[in-house]
């Protein structure tokens, strides 16, 4: 057991809000009804989300203050998927509010979390168990991805070298799972074409 924060990964949290924050200073209406990146999700429907993905963090750690073991959603992925339809039709200035209120909670919540409480355990949206550090590291990746899914640039938002050296590592140790091993390795070695995969 370590009671120690995971500091690393609670700058990087922060340091993608404030990048986000900063690339939705002058969002607009017709930006936020517009197509984002997301197969049916307008600008509006995925900012919606990353609020209510803050909120989530907020939930599942002061739930764990508590002592208590939470889910990530209240209500669920209905309850979650109903919370961003409701909002995504806000105007650019609403939904900006929002997450700029919701980044700045979690932001407070990750840097002033009690010691004891980092090796504490809450659900995921999926019911996997997971300590207060990973829920940060969820959130990080949350955002920074999701940055660049809102498609405001016609360049990709590049994702965080930090965030890229701690994250591959995992997903290319899951990559067996989620195709034929033989095939993968085939493609690594130069002797095939990149297989299918299954969903991420």
């Amino acid at each position: 057991m370590s009671l120690a924060p995971p500091t690393d990964w609670i700058d990087g949290c922060t340091r993608a809000h404030t990048a986000l924050l900063a690339d939705l200073e002058d969002l607009t209406d017709t930006q936020a009804c517009q197509p984002s990146l997301l197969p049916d999700w307008s600008v509006g429907h995925l900012l919606t989300h990353i609020a209510r993905n803050a909120d989530s963090v907020v939930r599942r750690l002061e739930g764990s203050i508590r002592g208590e073991v939470l889910t990530q959603y209240a209500g669920g992925i209905e309850g979650r998927a109903a919370d961003i339809a409701a909002g995504a039709h806000r105007s650019a200035a609403e939904l900006v509010a929002d997450v700029r209120a919701s980044a700045d909670a979690v932001d407070r919540l990750i840097t002033t979390l009690p010691p004891t409480v980092w090796d504490a355990r809450s659900l995921t949206s999926r019911g996997v168990e997971e300590d207060s550090r990973a829920v940060v590291f969820s959130r990080w990746r949350e955002v920074a991805v999701h940055h660049g899914d809102l498609g405001l640039h016609a360049a990709p938002v590049p994702l965080p070298a930090d965030l890229v050296a701690e994250w591959l590592p995992i997903e290319l140790s899951r990559l067996p799972t989620r195709g034929d091993p033989a095939a993968l390795l085939s493609w690594v070695i130069g002797r095939a074409d990149a297989p299918d995969l299954e969903p991420w």
